[in-house]
């Protein structure tokens, strides 16, 4: 059976290393964010096909779906990237800037999962992969939104993961501890590896995707070498 996979929060950086090292793979690739304009590039570069989606509304995830399986079929790999973060003191949080930290991180989640995985079932099987951070599971100070936020993705993880695993679906979070390497943010001179390469991390997920079903890992976290934990 052929495999598309669908990155959803597409952009520079992670989700591009990804696209990029899934199309190499003979993979098609479907690149879904709220804004496709960045994407023009990347996609003409590997050959995938762009969506516009709001990940946080359910309409236009299952929307996102529907357009996805009329010109490529149903995904059987599904990588949710998206975040969004608020920081600052707890007492002078937007409430609205936490709610949309929420909806973003995690029950955008949620959506796009639930919508993955009715497809899956009905094939027979897949991948639905959650980009985490240091954030699942440690909240730092003035930090709280997007800690709630990686601490449901998580739990939301684990528990897909113990439900879908015996029916040939394969759900992985990844922690990515450390700060991911990019044109703007370059490891210093003097400090050479100390931040994450994305393409190194990519590779990562695609061993987790090759994975044998009898042995598989449902978290991994990654942190470069120098990365205090």
């Amino acid at each position: 059976m052929p495999t598309t996979a669908l990155i959803v929060g597409a952009g520079s950086g992670l989700s591009a290393s990804l696209a990029r090292l899934f199309a190499k793979e003979g993979m098609t690739v479907a690149l879904a964010a709220r804004q496709i304009d960045k994407l023009s590039q990347l996609s003409r570069e590997i050959g995938a096909i762009s969506f516009t989606a709001d990940v946080s509304k359910p309409d236009e995830v299952k929307q996102l779906f529907i357009d996805i399986e009329t010109k490529l079929g149903s995904p059987t790999v599904v990588v949710y990237n998206p975040s969004f973060r608020v920081q600052g003191p707890l007492v002078e949080l937007d409430p609205e800037d936490v709610a949309k930290t929420l909806d973003i991180t995690a029950y955008g989640g949620f959506l796009v999962a639930q919508a993955a995985a009715k497809r899956m079932l009905a094939l027979g099987g897949g991948a639905i992969f959650f980009t985490g951070a240091s954030a699942s599971v440690k909240g730092y100070p003035q930090s709280a939104p997007f800690a709630m936020g990686k601490f449901a993705l998580r739990g939301l993880a684990q528990s897909i993961a113990r439900e879908l695993a015996p029916k040939n679906i394969h759900v992985a979070h990844f922690v990515i501890d450390g700060a991911i390497r990019s044109a703007v943010r370059p490891d210093p001179a003097d400090k050479p590896d100390s931040t994450l390469d994305p393409d190194a991390i990519a590779q990562t997920y695609l061993n987790i995707l090759r994975q044998p079903r009898s042995a598989w890992t449902w978290e991994v976290e990654l942190r470069p070498w120098v990365e205090h934990f």
